[in-house]
């Protein structure tokens, strides 16, 4: 793919204006600047609208309500096969810039892709390892997911592991296009994809997409959600999964409209049409 790739610029420089921090930002500098320039009325309620959002983040788990939908489609931890060909780990979890900074594998939130993508490694000694992720970043597309992950591996003395390290895409779509075109999977075969619950739905569509059954095995579950009904007095915390969840319900929406799945949520029921 192309660095000029009008869907992947377009979906970062979108998400910088409707980014709810980035949002909040633009609110309360337009309240003031209303409120510098005499606008008075039109200040107060942009500035009402800023504290109205502030109130409900901070006491309400707003982005856990938005997520749980999307982390239910899939049961976790399901019924695995005997022998499956292959597992496939989309990237995520590594954040390269700071890792390339430290000389370290440096991960985040979702380093339950990698903690699970080692208990396969042991769980399936012959079943062919896939991980794919390099550089969601417009900018520094130098440092690549897959790299670090493959030092991770040879601190860990799983070096000589059957594992392909797949360091090109950006995002989903890509993601599934070059590891496909890495092992060239046949439709009678087991692969079992892994990566977070909340992103699991539209991974599982453009899987299918691309005439690629999977087995969906969803981690890094960000939901609480035997206790959604509650005070949640955190505003870093509830923000972060907010716009986790908006980001997420975002993507569903455009990589359906632009074709790029098969389906708006997959889930546990979903059969791939293989054509």
């Amino acid at each position: 793919m192309s660095m000029d790739n009008p869907f992947f610029i377009g979906s970062k420089f979108g998400w910088l204006l409707v980014s709810p921090g980035n949002a909040l930002t633009l609110l309360t500098i337009f309240a003031w600047l209303f409120l510098v320039v005499g606008w008075i009325k039109l200040s107060r309620s942009f500035l009402s609208t800023v504290v109205l959002f502030l109130l409900i983040t901070c006491t309400l788990p707003v982005g856990e309500w938005l997520l749980a939908p999307l982390e239910n489609r899939f049961s976790a931890n399901p019924a695995l096969p005997l022998s499956p060909t292959g597992i496939i780990v989309l990237g995520g979890a590594v954040n390269p810039v700071i890792s390339e900074a430290w000389g370290q594998t440096e991960m985040g939130e979702a380093a339950e892709r990698i903690t699970t993508l080692l208990y396969m490694a042991n769980l399936y000694p012959d079943s062919q390892l896939i991980f794919t992720g390099g550089s969601g970043l417009i900018s520094e597309q130098s440092f690549r997911e897959a790299d670090y992950i493959r030092f991770l591996f040879e601190e860990l003395s799983l070096g000589e592991r059957a594992i392909l390290f797949e360091s090109e895409s950006r995002n989903t779509e890509e993601n599934v296009a070059n590891s496909k075109a890495l092992v060239n999977p046949r439709p009678d075969q087991d692969w079992i994809l892994i990566t977070s619950a909340f992103h699991m739905p539209r991974a599982v569509g453009v899987f299918c997409q691309a005439n690629w059954p999977v087995i969906p095995y969803p981690v890094d579950h960000r939901s609480n959600r035997s206790n959604l009904l509650r005070l949640s007095l955190s505003f870093t915390k509830n923000l972060s999964l907010l716009e986790e969840a908006i980001h997420e319900w975002i993507g569903l929406i455009a990589y359906r409209i632009t074709g790029r799945t098969d389906r708006f949520i997959a889930g546990d029921n979903t059969q791939c049409d293989i054509g």
